[in-house]
C-alpha cells in the first residue's frame, strides 16, 4: 500500500547517510576516512515553520529555482538526494566524513558532496559546496559561510534574508512550500485502492516469506517486560488493540519473549519498538545485498519528472514463515503476543524486503524505477512518459 506521491524525503531513512537508527551508508560500505562534526537546526518543513532561527525561500542554484532553507546555525550547506539528479553532474567523496547532528539528536554520517555549485542572487554568482544529506524536505540547506561574501544578513524575527550589493539591496522573504494533495493527481484517481488510509489486514501470500534462521543449538530467549510510565502503558494498550484489529499480531504461549519500549517520533507521537537485540545475536545473517546509493543516482541521468511512492507500513506487507512466528514474541503487562508479519527491528528485515521489492519491480528496474527497501522512485524524461510509467507501477 502506498503513501505519498512526490519528491519529499526520498529514501525515508534508508538512504544516503547512516543514522542513529542504523540506516545503511550511502557509500555501500564502511568508510575508513576521517570524521568531522556538523549540525543543522532544521530538516523538515514542520521544524522550519515552528523555528524562529531559520528562513526558507526560493533561490537560483545551478541555474534552477530551488527551495532553500537559510540556516544560520548550520555548519555546512546540504542538498537533498531528490534534487541532485537534476544537477547533471557527478558528486565526489569528501576527504572527511561529516557526523551531522540535528535538533532531535539524530546523527547522520555523510561523505558525498557536489563541488563549486553556482548560487545566483540577481546578477551576482557565488560558488558553494553542497553535501548530500538524506531526509531533507528542502532542496538545499544553506549555511552562512557563502552568504557572508554576499554581505547577507538573516533576520529570523521578520523571516527575511537581505543581500547588500554595491548600490542596491535584495530582500528575500520567507516562503512556505505548497504541498499538493495526492488525491488530486489524475493518475492516483485511477488507483484509489492503492492509497488506503489504513492497511486492510494481513498481506496476501507471496512467493517469499520472512525467515528467522538461528545459529545451531540456540535455546529460546525470554526476557521480562520493561517498566513503563502510566502514559506509556495507555499508549501500549491502544497500539496493541490496533495491531490485533489489523491481524498483524495474535496472543502467544511461545517460550520466546522480548520486552518492548517506546521511542518518540519527530511529530511527538510514540513508536512501539520491540527490543530484539538478543534475538539478533543468534540469528543467521542474510547476505542479500542492498544497492549502493551512488549507483542508483547513475540511473537518473537525463530524467526530468520524478514521483516517489513511500509504502505505508511496508514491513507489515510481508508475512513471516509459520515456524518462525513463535520467535517474534514480545512480552507486555497486557500479555504475550507474536507477529504474523515482519516487524521493525528484526535482523535481515531490510534484506528480505529488498528481495521482495526487486522481485516485484524486476521488469522495470534501471529503466524507470529505482527501489531502496520500501521506497520507490519513478523517473521519466517527459510528463507524458511519466504518466505511463506511473500507471504501470501502480
Amino acid at each position: 500500500m502506498a503513501r505519498n506521491l512526490g519528491l519529499d524525503n526520498w529514501i525515508e531513512g534508508r538512504g544516503v547517510g547512516t543514522s542513529s537508527q542504523g540506516r545503511p551508508s550511502g557509500s555501500g560500505h564502511q568508510s575508513s576516512i576521517g570524521k568531522s562534526q556538523a549540525r543543522v537546526f532544521a530538516l523538515t518543513q514542520q521544524e522550519a515553520q515552528t523555528s524562529n532561527a531559520v528562513v526558507s525561500s526560493i533561490l537560483s542554484i545551478c541555474d534552477m529555482n530551488d527551495w532553500v532553507l537559510f540556516d544560520p546555525g548550520a555548519t555546512h550547506s546540504f542538498i537533498s538526494p531528490c534534487f541532485t539528479s537534476r544537477l547533471g553532474r557527478d558528486c565526489v567523496r569528501r576527504k572527511e566524513q561529516l557526523v551531522v547532528s540535528t535538533p532531535l539528536k539524530e546523527i547522520f554520517m555523510v561523505e558525498w558532496e557536489y563541488e563549486s555549485c553556482v548560487v545566483r542572487v540577481k546578477d551576482n554568482d557565488t560558488l558553494v559546496n553542497l553535501v548530500v544529506l538524506d531526509t531533507l524536505d528542502f532542496d538545499v540547506i544553506s549555511e552562512m559561510d557563502w552568504l557572508s561574501p554576499c554581505h547577507a544578513s538573516v533576520d529570523c524575527y521578520h523571516k527575511l534574508v537581505t543581500f547588500d550589493f554595491p548600490g542596491y539591496s535584495i530582500v528575500v522573504r520567507d516562503t512556505q512550500a505548497k504541498v499538493g494533495n495526492v488525491s488530486q493527481v489524475s493518475v492516483v484517481k485511477e488507483f484509489v485502492d492503492v492509497f488506503p488510509d489504513e492497511l486492510p489486514g494481513l498481506p496476501p501470500e507471496r512467493e517469499i516469506k520472512f525467515c528467522i534462521d538461528l545459529i545451531l543449538d540456540t535455546r529460546p530467549i525470554s526476557i521480562p517486560p520493561y517498566r513503563m510510565a502510566p502514559t506509556e502503558l495507555k499508549e501500549l494498550k491502544d497500539q496493541l488493540e490496533d495491531l490485533l484489529d489489523e491481524g498483524f499480531i495474535r496472543p502467544s504461549v511461545s517460550p520466546w519473549g522480548t520486552p518492548v519500549l517506546f521511542v518518540k517520533k519527530k511529530d511527538g507521537s510514540l513508536r512501539l519498538c520491540i527490543d530484539y537485540r538478543q534475538l539478533k545475536k543468534v540469528t543467521v545473517k542474510n547476505k542479500y545485498p542492498l544497492p549502493r546509493i551512488d549507483d542508483l543516482f547513475d540511473q537518473l541521468q537525463g530524467a526530468q519528472c520524478f514521483s516517489k511512492i513511500d509504502l505505508r507500513f511496508g514491513y507489515h506487507q510481508l508475512r513471516i514463515r509459520n515456524e518462525d512466528i513463535p520467535k517474534t514474541v514480545f512480552r507486555t503487562r497486557y500479555g504475550h503476543y507474536e507477529f504474523l508479519v515482519m516487524s521493525f527491528g528484526l535482523t535481515n528485515a531490510p534484506a528480505a524486503f529488498m528481495d521482495l521489492m526487486n522481485r516485484v519491480f524486476k521488469p522495470y528496474l534501471d529503466k524507470f524505477v529505482v527501489v531502496f527497501i520500501d521506497d520507490i522512485l519513478i523517473y521519466s524524461k517527459s510528463r507524458e512518459e511519466h504518466e505511463q510509467h506511473l500507471k504501470i507501477v501502480l
